[in-house]
């Protein structure tokens, strides 16, 4: 990753992975406390068009280098280096989709029913079996003339979430995403799950296949307003979110609005999110499962000697 793509990433993206959520906003900007101190008063504003900060309180402002520089105290070679460890959804490594004034150099060929074995198996590597693949679609799809093939996961205004073994990022509008489970009557479910990206949500349904309501996923923590003016439609909200710092900012910040939703992160502390848990859940199922191959084989054994 270098400086300029970077700086393409959305800021708000960047803030919320460290923890800070916007006090207010509208559709051109968004305003935090200070990210460098403490103050009361929200005085760090981020202009949404222009992807800029400026901090009123100290005068100072500039893109997401300038920003990550100042508060890691970094140079921005160190910061590049961070930014790689990061999966920002708005980062797309293969292209640049939201070139200004341009056409899009990226093109959806086909969406069909899950065939392809890579992604098979990808989803196996991550704990899924064939249960979830009602869910999700087969997306091909062409970046510069790239002919590539992913996991789709789509959201509400038509856009999608992809993933597979070497790539992550998302095509089209940016959305959440809400999926009806085992039950028919969509209008009068109530019941809500909630999860930072689909892949837990998966994992959810790998664990509670029988599972009555709604599972919503953010796709990304910048749709947080989105995601709590949907909240509205439903008494009972469940959260299964990540745990780090941008997990458990989104958590409280969730919370302060709906004081009646139930925190399940516990669950699975201290792994980051729901398909870490699955996955350990999974490798100690077969541990015990070898650990009793091993024990009965060595039993037999003893047993086939004393018969000699």
């Amino acid at each position: 990753m270098n400086c300029k793509q970077f700086n393409s990433i959305k800021l708000e993206e960047v803030l919320a992975s460290l923890g800070h959520l916007p006090t207010k906003q509208n559709e051109k900007e968004a305003w935090y406390l200070n990210p460098f101190g403490t103050e009361t008063q929200a005085s760090f504003k981020v202009d949404k068009k222009l992807n800029l900060w400026y901090l009123h309180s100290e005068g100072i402002g500039g893109n997401n280098i300038d920003f990550m520089m100042k508060y890691q105290n970094n140079s921005a070679k160190e910061v590049l280096e961070w930014a790689e460890k990061q999966n920002f959804s708005s980062f797309q490594p293969q292209n640049d989709i939201h070139l200004k004034n341009s056409i899009p150099n990226y093109q959806i060929t086909e969406i069909k029913e899950l065939q392809n074995e890579n992604l098979k198996n990808y989803l196996y590597q991550r704990g899924l079996s064939q249960n979830v693949y009602s869910f999700i679609k087969e997306v091909h799809f062409t970046i510069r003339d790239k002919k590539l093939y992913a996991i789709g996961f789509e959201n509400l205004s038509g856009g999608w979430e992809l993933r597979n073994s070497f790539y992550k990022g998302s095509l089209l509008k940016k959305d959440i995403s809400v999926i009806n489970l085992n039950n028919e009557n969509h209008e009068k479910n109530k019941n809500v799950v909630v999860f930072e990206g689909f892949l837990d949500a998966l994992s959810f349904v790998e664990m509670k296949r029988f599972f009555k309501g709604d599972l919503l996923v953010m796709n990304s923590i910048s749709l947080l307003n989105k995601t709590k003016d949907y909240l509205q439609n439903y008494s009972e909200i469940n959260l299964f979110l990540d745990n780090d710092i941008a997990g458990e900012s989104c958590k409280n910040e969730i919370l302060k609005s709906f004081p009646e939703a139930k925190d399940h992160s516990k669950i699975y502390f201290p792994h980051k999110d729901l398909n870490d848990y699955l996955l350990s859940r999974i490798q100690i199922k077969n541990e015990n499962r070898q650990q009793q191959t091993r024990e009965e084989q060595q039993q037999n054994s003893h047993t086939f000697k004393r018969r000699r």
